[in-house]
């Protein structure tokens, strides 16, 4: 159940790196409701991401999440802000979840 929590934990990073992503590019009333959504996806990431961590190695826990964080943040970015899909970013992508994954299968 605790991975669970992981996983949502770290797709509401994502949410959040998305919202600040939106606030960059608003301006006015948007802007500020794009930073309460920031907020609001921070606040359930962390409190996520401790109640992982009551049965979940800290270590572990905190890799996988930011792992999740910064995979999604990247896909986040290419598919919806139009950033680069280099063969080199995809490259360490890659070995970014396979990291992420490995963590998972050497965990208790």
């Amino acid at each position: 159940m605790n991975w669970i929590l992981l996983i949502i934990a770290g797709i509401f990073e994502v949410a959040f790196a998305f919202c600040l992503g939106k606030a960059k590019e608003s301006t006015g009333n948007e802007m500020y409701l794009w930073y309460i959504g920031f907020l609001i996806a921070l606040a359930i990431s962390m409190i996520l991401l401790v109640k992982a961590t009551q049965t979940l190695p800290i270590g572990t826990a905190y890799a996988v999440w930011t792992g999740i964080g910064a995979v999604g943040t990247v896909l986040v970015g290419i598919f919806v802000f139009k950033e680069p899909a280099t063969f080199l970013r995809i490259l360490f992508l890659t070995t970014l979840i396979g990291s992420i994954i490995g963590l998972k299968v050497v965990s208790h």
